[in-house]
Parts: C-alpha cells; sequence; structure tokens
C-alpha cells in the first residue's frame, strides 16, 4: 500500500516538474509571469523552442498570437458632404475590415496588460476606427466616392483613404489636425494598425431612389452635350460643304468663260481667215448658218415663191474662186 502512494507520488511530482518546462511557437509570443507580475516576454521569431520556468502556480506563461488578425468592421451608415452647397449629401453605407498585430515582445506585454484577447481588441478597435472612419466620409462629396475611374486612379483613391482614416492625412483645408490612429493604438493597446481599407460602398434603400435620379439626369445632361456637339459639328461641315461647293462652282463657271472666250476667239480668227480667203462663198454659208437656226427653232410652215431668193441661194450657190498659183 505505501509502495503504491510512493509511485503516485512519485508521477505527481514528475507532472508538477513538467510544468517547468514550455515551448514557444515561431507565431506566438511566451509571456511569463510570476505569481501574477511579468517576468521575460518571448518573441517566437528569434526565441523559438523550449524554455525553462519554476513549476506551476509559482510561474505561469500566456500565449499571445503574433500573426497578423483580421476582423470586418461594421457596416457604418453617414453622410456626405456637398462642399459646393456647404450642405450634408446622401446617406452612404460603407464596410470596411481591419488588419493589425503585435509587432513585438515590448507591445504584447502592453497587450496583455491593457487588453488581453483579440476579442477584447475588436471590441476596442471597433469604436475608434468607425468614429474616424465616418469623420472621413462625412467631408467627402459623394461624387468622389462613387465616381467611376481606372485602376490607378482607384488605388490612389483606397490610399489617400487609408491615410485619412489612419490620421495621417487631413480630409480637407478645413479638417482639423487629426489623431494619429496608428500611433495612438500602439501606444496605449501595444496593437500595431497595418491596415483599414474599405470593401465596398452601398446605399440605404431610403436613398437609393434619389441616386438613381441624380445618374438618369446626369445621363441626361450627357446625352444633351452629346447632342448639341452634334449639331455643332454638322453645322460647321455642312458650312464648310456648302464653302467649298460654292468656291468650286464659282472656279468652274471662271474656267467656262475663259475658255469659251478662248473657243470665241479661235472662232472669230477662223472666220476672219475663211472671209478673207472666200468672201462670197463664206457669206453663203453664213446666210445656211442663220437660215438653219430660224427653221430649227420654229415649227411654222413657210411658204415662198420659186423666185425667192432663198431658192436662188440653195439652186445657185456661189461658186469657189479657184486659187492663183
Amino acid at each position: 500500500m505505501n509502495r503504491i502512494w510512493l509511485v503516485i507520488a512519485v508521477l505527481l511530482f514528475l507532472a508538477w516538474g513538467q510544468s517547468a518546462m514550455y515551448t514557444v511557437d515561431q507565431a506566438e509570443f511566451g509571456y511569463v509571469t510570476r505569481f501574477g507580475d511579468p517576468t521575460v516576454t518571448h518573441d517566437g521569431k528569434d526565441d523559438a523552442g523550449l524554455h525553462m520556468k519554476l513549476p506551476w502556480p509559482i510561474d505561469g506563461v500566456q500565449r499571445v498570437d503574433r500573426r497578423l488578425q483580421v476582423f470586418d468592421l461594421p457596416s457604418t451608415e453617414t453622410l456626405t458632404r456637398d462642399k459646393l452647397g456647404r450642405t450634408v449629401d446622401k446617406t452612404i453605407a460603407v464596410d470596411a475590415f481591419v488588419c493589425w498585430k503585435i509587432p513585438d515582445a515590448k507591445s504584447a506585454d502592453r497587450f496583455i496588460r491593457t487588453v488581453g484577447t483579440p476579442e477584447q481588441a475588436r471590441r476596442l478597435l471597433t469604436p475608434r476606427i468607425t468614429g474616424r472612419l465616418a469623420a472621413v466620409i462625412s467631408n467627402l462629396p459623394m461624387e468622389e466616392l462613387i465616381r467611376v475611374a481606372d485602376a490607378g486612379t482607384v488605388d490612389a483613391r483606397s490610399e489617400k483613404l487609408r491615410r485619412q482614416i489612419m490620421g495621417l492625412e487631413k480630409v480637407g483645408d478645413d479638417d482639423p489636425t487629426p489623431e494619429d490612429l496608428q500611433a495612438t493604438v500602439l501606444k496605449e493597446y501595444g496593437i500595431e494598425l497595418v491596415e483599414v481599407r474599405l470593401r465596398r460602398f452601398t446605399f440605404p434603400e431610403a436613398v437609393r431612389a434619389g441616386i438613381a435620379e441624380r445618374i438618369r439626369s446626369e445621363r441626361q445632361r450627357k446625352v444633351t452635350d452629346y447632342q448639341s456637339e452634334g449639331n455643332r459639328e454638322y453645322t460647321r461641315i455642312v458650312s464648310e460643304a456648302r464653302r467649298d461647293a460654292a468656291k468650286t462652282v464659282a472656279e468652274a463657271k471662271a474656267k467656262r468663260l475663259r475658255v469659251e472666250g478662248e473657243a470665241d476667239a479661235e472662232a472669230d480668227g477662223i472666220r476672219n481667215e475663211a472671209h478673207t480667203k472666200d468672201r462670197e462663198f463664206y457669206t453663203f454659208l453664213q446666210k445656211l448658218a442663220a437660215y438653219k437656226a430660224m427653221l430649227s427653232e420654229s415649227r411654222d410652215v413657210l411658204l415662198l415663191s420659186s423666185k425667192n431668193e432663198f431658192f436662188d441661194l440653195l439652186l445657185n450657190p456661189p461658186k469657189s474662186t479657184p486659187k492663183k498659183e
């Protein structure tokens, strides 16, 4: 019987002595306390492995995750701002997420003293970040949040909003100097805010009809602008076409008059030469041309005597004078 109790005592002693050994993983901090007071903090990045301490209940070990922690902020509804009208604009709902971590052993000690657990960290960070997020959004116009842009512009806008939420950049000229939320949270809780990003913007049901009407009015304004621009372009093209056509017609008329003048001058020269060579035959041709023009342009029937000069001209045409050698 005594031997059994001895074995039990030895086993209990070994189990109690085994509590003096503990390991620290690379993904955690090992926070060692002695009667509740901290003695050492092991950073798994540089101090992972097996360690020794006094057995429980003298020394205790609390483990804190050193990896990146992520949680979603509750959807926040806030009013945007119309800077031109100096009034509030539409209500918008913002969804965002937060990334945080404990950067080093000193911060882990502060985290355990002031926060304790990741769940408590979430409860502490949510109202502070949500309040800053609402303050930033309420100083921005609706157009700046929902306008369509390319990928580079979207990334720049997201980075600007992140810095404003973190308190690293002012929202506007009339915005007071913001609190450096990143430095404050690190100093108070040992938490490093790695990232605060907006996930999406949505609109409450009450304002969606107004937003749709605003979109329609903007599209109609663009249609009007396009139509006005098209009409101006049409007027310009028609005006240029008419000017070019008038210029072409004027040039054609001038060319026609020039060609006709040259032709008339050449014809006069030919006629003068023909008249010089044989006057009677030239006179005969001129009369034929006159009679042809007279008869072709009239449907009247001419009753002429056979003794008329017209028949004499046809029956007895003048003879060409032979050239003298």
